[in-house]
């Protein structure tokens, strides 16, 4: 077993923007003359796609919309995510990130984004980051019908990924995903991959009990030992921790 690709969930791993979303749904909420509740948007949304977040909130409030109504609300938040976006002058891309990036490319591996958002939102702030052209493929919101932690969107940027490089012969046990939450653990590993959890949005011990490997800062992430890992110089039992 090589490790041969790179697959990073966006919102809370690459742009540290959950406070964007989390104020934009909300005001939605507020739009529908519903409370919003901080603790309840935590359990719900975080790590899931605004298609889950918002149907799981207005249920638990007696809620029940139809298809056409729930999509024009995620329009309504995307737009105005995307406004957000645009006038701040210096996006909020974690720490470590273009380093690990520079890591990934000097060591030839393909690189992917899976994420419950909208295809719109990734790309325009890789774009403005000049990150995207560094991913291969991304699998978002758009793509799939269901959320994290189903393992669908892996499966998906796995077969994508295979299709544009057929000779790489990819594999989901080829490949490592990167994500902050619990549900993005589950899916990863659900697809069947090993997944480091980096503690951008939920405490390290908490992440520790579910990922492969887990780190504070993506800076911290020993790239050459998860290889080793992968290729079996290491054994399985190594720790955890990176």
């Amino acid at each position: 077993m090589t490790l041969k690709a790179v697959l990073f969930d966006f919102n809370g791993t690459l742009v540290n923007d959950e406070d964007i979303h989390q104020q934009l749904i909300d005001e939605i909420l507020v739009g529908e003359n519903l409370r919003p509740d901080p603790a309840e948007y935590r359990q719900l949304c975080l790590g899931r796609s605004d298609r889950a977040c918002l149907k799981a909130l207005l249920e638990s409030r007696a809620r029940v919309v139809n298809d056409r109504y729930l999509q024009q609300l995620i329009d309504r938040k995307s737009i105005a995510y995307q406004r957000k976006v645009q006038t701040q002058e210096k996006l909020p891309i974690y720490p470590g990130v273009e380093d690990l990036i520079y890591k990934l490319r000097l060591a030839r591996l393909k690189m992917g984004v899976v994420s419950g958002a909208l295809r719109g939102e990734i790309e325009l702030v890789l774009s403005r980051t000049e990150l995207l052209p560094h991913f291969a493929v991304i699998v978002a919101g758009d793509d799939i019908t269901v959320s994290k932690p189903e393992p669908d969107s892996y499966l998906l940027a796995v077969e994508r990924l295979q299709q544009l490089h057929p000779e790489l012969g990819l594999e989901v046990k080829d490949c490592l995903a990167i994500e902050d939450t619990p549900a993005g653990i589950e899916a990863a590993q659900g697809a069947g991959m090993q997944v480091v959890g980096v503690a951008n949005t939920y405490p390290f011990h908490m992440l520790q009990r579910l990922a492969n490997w887990t780190v504070d800062y993506l800076i911290e992430l020993e790239l050459d030992r998860v290889q080793q890992i992968f290729s079996g110089e290491l054994p399985p039992q190594t720790p955890i921790d990176c």
